[in-house]
């Protein structure tokens, strides 16, 4: 009776992380006007994040959107104007995405990780991504510890946390490295 208990205790316990694993890889879109996403850009030299984990918010670079400890996933984006900085490209809540300088030695791979992505939320995506004003031949992704993450022109694209409701760029300018993307993939125009 107690090898029983054992067994099965130690059969839910292997159990459980597969089910919520399964529960939160649904991209729920269910729509066939999504644009597919070029192949990731290979890249066995991109700089790797300290801690490795199989669960998604760690295999996006040890954080989440704003503190929350989940991935910033997307399901498409948008340009969309702001006031003083013209044309940006927001995810699908409607949130400024973001390139980083350091990104420029070769853009089609990502240098922000660790402590950055508590900050610099690295924007994963799915095998489709819905396009509203976005060339969708500049989309494309690059692989991040098991993951997608999106990229614009060869950027790869983050989400502020300072940033909390749409239509807000607070990240515009940062530290003088990161810049709101605009859709051709450029540093939107600096705020007057």
């Amino acid at each position: 009776m107690f090898l029983r208990r054992i067994v099965l205790s130690l059969a839910v316990g292997l159990a459980s992380p597969l089910l919520l694993g399964a529960c939160g890889s649904s991209n729920g879109t269910g729509s066939d006007s999504a644009a597919p996403v070029a192949p990731a850009a290979s890249d066995p030299g991109a700089a790797t994040p300290s801690a490795t984990s199989p669960s998604a918010t760690s295999a996006a670079g040890d954080s989440g959107s704003a503190g929350t400890g989940q991935a910033a996933t997307t399901t498409g984006v948008t340009a969309e104007a702001l006031n003083g900085i013209g044309s940006v490209v927001a995810d699908d809540q409607g949130l400024t995405l973001y390139r980083y300088d350091k990104d420029e030695s070769d853009p089609s791979k990502w240098t922000c990780s660790g402590a950055c992505t508590k900050t610099w939320v690295p924007v994963i995506v799915g095998d489709s991504v819905q396009t509203t004003g976005v060339e969708k031949s500049l989309l494309g992704t690059v692989h991040r510890n098991g993951l997608k993450q999106l990229t614009l022109a060869g950027w790869p694209l983050y989400r502020y946390s300072g940033d909390t409701a749409a239509e807000q760029a607070n990240g515009q300018g940062k530290d003088d490295e990161w810049y709101a993307v605009a859709p051709s993939g450029q540093k939107a125009a600096e705020t007057g």
